[in-house]
């Protein structure tokens, strides 16, 4: 059996498991020597997909490029850019209101300790097969409801689709364009991606399941944007995954600094609109594992870079019931990749 036909098996075999309608995979090496793309199920190896909260990662390169030119400063207060906005009582920790002092970097890097308002009544209505529209008051609506995750910058990330609903609001008043014409200005045009965007319209490529049901979400990912609502195909999330991991879209030099890695939740960490994923040799027999670099979504969407073997892994399984499945399968290709190297 070839490689290419080893990993065909390997998503035949993940979209032979319960409540799997369809599976993409692309992996590629930084030499091209691993090209491969397939999929299985009700998908095609160049379906466009929701990619999810892996929007994050362009959120945060927009960011980057901004602060690059100087048009805003990462520990300026998110309050001194939206001046139209109010953001009072929005995260109130023990009596003191932290709003107003809310910065750039902490958005980023998941440390304002903010409520997710996706974890409002809006998770729950998704997977009812309820799709709405919401804007900017409607987020900070929902997250003023709920009680706060931390006090900003207390050692760790806190998780909050709050956070880079925030960050959309900072690229639209800085650009002045929406979400959406600055991703296509900024990342799209000067890539060559004609495939990656927000929705307009009810075409969101690759339907999203939870369990069995087909979920209703154009409007949602439409309102989601800079947190969650971009949709792309495979060959494009690998043009955007190698110029971000290879600093094409902002100062190489502010690598370093996005990867300053925090704890998040097991087996995660998070720098600056990114995940690390790098299992502890006590869960995998005392073997060492690569180190991933990268984001996964809600939806089973999965793009990561491992810079030891320098092979990039990006695909989906578009089903919201087991949003950690990704983890160990990108581990079974990598392994693959190496019996292959190995072999060869």
């Amino acid at each position: 059996m070839s490689f290419d036909q080893k990993l065909q098996a390997l998503i035949d075999a993940e979209c032979a498991k319960a409540h799997t309608h369809g599976v993409i995979l692309r992996v590629a090496s930084g030499d091209g020597a691993v090209d491969f793309k397939g999929s299985a199920g009700a998908a095609a190896p160049d379906t466009r997909f929701p990619i999810a909260s892996i929007s994050k990662m362009f959120t945060a390169a927009l960011i980057m490029q901004l602060a690059d030119e100087r048009r805003i400063d990462l520990d300026q207060t998110v309050q001194s850019i939206l001046t139209d906005v109010d953001l009072s009582g929005l995260h109130s920790v023990k009596g003191v209101d932290h709003s107003p002092s809310l910065t750039v970097r902490q958005l980023l890097h998941q440390t304002s300790g903010l409520a997710d308002y996706y974890e409002s009544d809006l998770a729950a209505e998704l997977k009812q097969g309820k799709d709405r529209s919401y804007g900017l008051d409607d987020v900070l609506q929902m997250t003023r409801a709920l009680p706060p995750q931390a006090a900003p910058d207390s050692g760790r990330s806190y998780y909050s689709d709050t956070n880079y609903q925030l960050l959309g609001a900072v690229i639209a008043a800085v650009t002045g364009q929406t979400y959406d014409q600055a991703v296509q200005s900024r990342i799209c045009k000067p890539l060559g991606l004609t495939r990656t965007r927000v929705p307009q319209g009810t075409d969101i490529g690759l339907p999203v399941y939870h369990k069995d049901a087909v979920l209703k979400v154009p409007q949602i990912l439409n309102s989601m944007g800079p947190d969650g609502g971009i949709i792309s195909n495979p060959d494009e999330m690998l043009t955007f995954l190698r110029a971000f991991m290879q600093g094409r879209l902002f100062k190489p030099e502010n690598t370093p600094q996005m990867r300053q890695w925090n704890r998040l939740f097991f087996p995660l960490q998070y720098g600056y609109g990114l995940m690390r994923i790098k299992l502890p040799r006590w869960m995998t027999l005392f073997r060492a594992t690569p180190e991933l670099i990268g984001h996964s979504g809600s939806s089973g969407s999965f793009a990561f870079y491992a810079p030891e073997p320098d092979i990039y892994v990006i695909g989906t399984f578009n089903q919201t019931d087991a949003p950690r499945r990704p983890v160990g399968f990108m581990l079974r290709v990598l392994g693959l990749v190496a019996k292959h190297r190995g072999s060869g």
